[in-house]
């Protein structure tokens, strides 16, 4: 069970930073502030830390991963290029970036609950993400 629960846990991590990564990635062009772009690009550089971390600890468990799902990368891409073709401002892509966070927040608390006899390791790399996730969330409140 705690094999199982590890993998399971560590695939939805993956899919999580792939998905964040991608949504950081979508709106960098669109940024105006030199601020705030470092900002993106320092949460950036943070998920690139736990994305090693976590391919090791899936290497350990001969497993490739996660892609995220394609309905909500699909919906993810919709909803931030309709917001960004109405208004490129600092303001909606710090709006995107908060209701990212949140979501991903609560998707890993989630997965953290289900998979609960996840080794002590993927549960600490997943509340690692969930701290990067409410640290992005925290310093794009300005923008907002």
């Amino acid at each position: 069970m705690v094999e199982h629960d590890t993998i399971r846990l560590l695939r939805e991590c993956d899919a999580g930073i792939k998905m964040g990564v991608s949504a950081i990635n979508e709106v960098l062009e669109y940024v105006k502030s030199r601020e705030l772009k470092q900002i993106l690009e320092d949460s950036l550089k943070e998920n690139d830390t736990v994305k090693d971390e976590l391919q090791k600890l899936l290497e350990e468990y001969h497993d490739d991963g996660k892609e995220p799902g394609a309905m909500a990368k699909g919906m993810s891409w919709i909803k931030t290029n309709v917001k960004l073709a109405v208004n490129e401002s600092d303001k909606v892509i710090a709006d995107l970036m908060t209701d990212g966070c949140n979501m991903g927040i609560k998707s890993l608390n989630k997965y953290l609950n289900q998979y609960e006899a996840a080794d002590e390791k993927s549960k600490a790399l997943a509340k690692k993400l969930i701290k990067l996730e409410e640290k992005l969330a925290e310093d794009v409140k300005c923008y907002l």
